[in-house]
């Protein structure tokens, strides 16, 4: 017989004051705080919050490299982390990835990296940081693009027992998108929440969600989510 246990965790990515409105601030993003703060309310079995934690010369920033903003760069897995490490299963092969330039963002302890103003952070059970390392972008709230070094998300979310995730915040085409993708390939049943979500390009909207679907995640909205969480109380 298959198993009715539903655990859910409610993930809410990078909803930092340089991500809503600072030096990258996406289109539209304090709309998200009233109703993730609702959505929070609901009985989910551990809230986590993300964060961009860079240093100030970290690989994503333009500045870093004498580019302008919007640049590409091709970005490659350091030695350092290859000659230790083995990729996780599903992960690519320790290749060349393209890597967007952006503005300087979110330098950890600095007030773009704290959360947006509004966001009821006192409902926050766990705050997971990314993107530490000098040499590696990280977009995903679990592991680097070559699945090498996890974050301290994947374990949290098994020492809790968790069964679904649950994705919203910034933005829809990066963090959110690669958080969403990745939770299935770290074995967890993941969703995607379209209405809590903002992307950089909101014209490719569309795109990221047909990806998210093409790689098992599930597309839901605000209120189905309500309707799911709130049913186990």
């Amino acid at each position: 017989m298959a198993s009715t246990t539903f655990v859910p965790a409610l993930i809410i990515v990078d909803m930092q004051v340089d991500f809503v409105t600072g030096s990258l601030a996406v289109n539209d993003a304090p709309s998200l705080i009233e109703p993730i703060n609702d959505i929070l309310s609901l009985p989910f079995a551990l809230k986590v919050g993300t964060k961009d934690w860079h240093p100030h010369n970290h690989i994503s920033f333009a500045a870093t490299h004498g580019k302008s903003v919007g640049e590409k760069i091709t970005i490659f897995p350091p030695e350092r982390l290859t000659s230790v490490h083995v990729p996780k299963a599903g992960f690519a092969e320790l290749k060349g990835l393209e890597q967007v330039l952006w503005p300087v963002h979110c330098v950890a302890t600095t007030p773009g990296s704290e959360y947006a103003g509004g966001l009821n952070t006192v409902k926050v059970d766990a705050t997971v940081h990314k993107g530490m390392d000098e040499d590696v972008e990280c977009y995903s709230a679990f592991v680097d693009p070559w699945g090498l070094v996890p974050t301290t998300l994947p374990a949290l979310l098994s020492q809790h027992g968790v069964t679904d995730v649950f994705v919203t915040g910034v933005a829809g085409d990066f963090c959110v998108k690669f958080t969403a993708i990745d939770a299935v390939k770290f074995g967890f049943k993941s969703w995607y929440v379209r209405d809590l979500t903002k992307c950089v390009s909101q014209e490719l909207a569309g795109k990221q969600e047909e990806e998210v679907k093409n790689a098992g995640v599930g597309l839901v909205d605000c209120e189905e989510v309500k309707r799911r969480v709130g049913g186990i109380a």
